[in-house]
């Protein structure tokens, strides 16, 4: 059924009881009038499809339960042009070629039964997008598939949440690049913008998109815990949260300019209408996850790469939602309780919050760094030549952790050829300047025993990549008594092992 902006127009009545429309086929004059097509219209499809149709866009809708897509157009019909199908015969029929579908299910199981469904109906050169939160290996496994049946697959990172997908989001498409050159443009068209710049590019093959969205998602995991370190920081300093909200409300208007700082603001602002009084007083310390961030960090063991800051957000989001083992353990441990704020006042407290905004800052850097580094490494490793700065360009605008630091990171990549984040020199000089405030924290926080993993483990990391010599010596050491796993020397070339149970001989191996 076509929908034009005015509304609902040559529908069939529908079955009595059911909400539904009873047609079996696409409408004739219909037939390949959409551009593109949208499969499930839950809160991300609906939004996605109103997207594209405000942008002139004829969309095709689809979803198992048809009385869905009549709710999209009885609300939204007026918004552009939609074609509703009651079957994906229908579906496709009113999609032009090659044909562009969007499936924006449950990621899994839910996603594999719709491509089955899907691609005995299609064509050579149609393309299939997955816009949802994919693992990036399922991705590839769908592209060699769909590959082998000349189809294109594309694995499709969209950021933004609900409101992105309707007002412009961050989309990171990967995919072969002619999928890109019949696709791209319609992704571009209905993204978030910087300067005119769609916050939209083609990644590389295959699992790129949807690895370059788990990363961003993992980066997210850390930015979130950062702040919630600083806020834990602030208020164990004595501060309240209408004080805290106005920090970071003052935070927002500097370097740390960020979705997340602003949404912090706001969310330390609510009050309680139960209470009446700050709502985060009256929410429960336990965070949830949807799993993309330990999906980063498996990732990353995986290929060998360190992200122990991301991998502490995870740890401590997973540690908030065991009560047993805190309570147990509350029982059991003591500690400080002086808190960081022990005699804090005026001038001193000022500085401590100043401390904390610079520590802040620098483990937000380095939370970019290890997502960077670590899209770096899969992308050699898979092949993929991801451009690392345009990864950067499209996650300012749109996505949850668009922020300031990002258009410094562009120009960073841009400008120079880095192996890491941590040696750009605008952010190697920033860091210069910010590690004593950061050390002081970290610092402050060990002895308040104040639990700080995020910032802690950002500072590790920092540590490690600068230090002269690691102790890992020692461990290759260590390997090498007890299972002959050999070593390296420093002056000579090639592999050693240490007779240990004989007489101690060294031997080149």
């Amino acid at each position: 059924m076509t929908v034009p902006p005015s509304g609902p127009v040559g529908s069939t009545s529908p079955s009595p009881g059911t909400g539904t429309t009873p047609a079996s086929s696409t409408p004739p004059g219909l037939t390949g009038t959409a551009v593109v097509g949208v499969v499930g219209m839950a809160v991300m499809g609906r939004n996605l499809a109103r997207n594209l149709a405000r942008h002139g866009h004829t969309v095709a809708l689809y979803n198992r339960t048809t009385a869905r897509t009549d709710e999209v157009v009885a609300a939204h019909g007026h918004e552009g042009t939609f074609v509703l199908a009651p079957d994906l015969a229908s579906f496709v029929d009113a999609l032009a070629r090659p044909r562009r579908v969007i499936i924006m299910v449950q990621a899994g199981a839910g996603t594999d039964a719709v491509i089955d469904q899907l691609v005995p109906l299609l064509e050579e050169g149609d393309i299939v997008v997955d816009g949802g939160n994919a693992h990036y290996t399922d991705t590839r496994r769908r592209e060699r598939a769909l590959r082998a049946q000349g189809l294109h697959f594309v694995g499709a990172g969209i950021s933004g949440g609900e409101v992105g997908a309707l007002e412009g989001p961050s989309i990171m498409p990967g995919g072969s690049v002619e999928s890109y050159a019949a696709l791209g443009p319609i992704l571009e068209s209905i993204a978030a913008e910087v300067d005119g710049e769609p916050c939209c590019a083609h990644l590389g093959p295959d699992g790129a998109g949807h690895f370059v969205k788990m990363v961003h998602n993992g980066i997210e995991y850390a930015d979130m815990q950062f702040i919630a370190e600083a806020y834990d920081l602030l208020r164990g300093a004595g501060l309240d949260a209408e004080q805290m909200a106005g920090i970071f409300r003052t935070w927002n208007e500097g370097d740390l300019d960020s979705y997340l700082i602003e949404v912090t603001a706001e969310v330390l602002s609510q009050r309680d209408a139960r209470t009446g009084g700050a709502l985060v007083d009256s929410i429960v310390d336990a965070a949830g996850q949807k799993g993309t961030g330990s999906w980063t960090v498996q990732a990353a063991l995986e290929l060998g790469v360190p992200v122990n800051a991301i991998a502490e957000s995870v740890f401590a989001r997973a540690a908030s939602s065991h009560p047993e083992l805190r309570t147990a353990a509350r029982a059991a441990l003591s500690g400080p309780t002086t808190g960081t704020g022990s005699g804090r006042s005026g001038a001193d407290r000022e500085a401590f919050v100043e401390d904390v905004r610079q520590t802040l800052w620098s483990a937000k850097v380095v939370a970019y760094a290890q997502g960077l580094h670590l899209i770096r490494v899969a992308s050699q490793t898979y092949g993929w030549d991801v451009d690392i700065e345009t990864v950067a360009r499209i996650w300012r605008a749109g996505c949850i952790i668009r922020a300031r630091l990002l258009e410094r990171i562009r120009g960073e990549y841009a400008a120079n050829d880095l192996v890491t984040l941590l040696e750009a020199p605008s952010i190697r000089d920033g860091l210069a300047t910010t590690q004593a405030s950061w050390r002081r924290v970290v610092g402050a926080a060990a002895q308040a025993g104040v639990p700080v993993p995020g910032f802690a483990a950002a500072l590790s990391y920092y540590d490690t990549l600068r230090a002269e010599r690691l102790p890992a010596a020692l461990i290759q050491g260590q390997r090498d008594y007890f299972g002959a796993h050999t070593y390296r020397r420093v002056d000579d070339d090639g592999t050693f092992h240490t007779r240990w149970s004989a007489d101690r001989s060294e031997a080149r191996v």
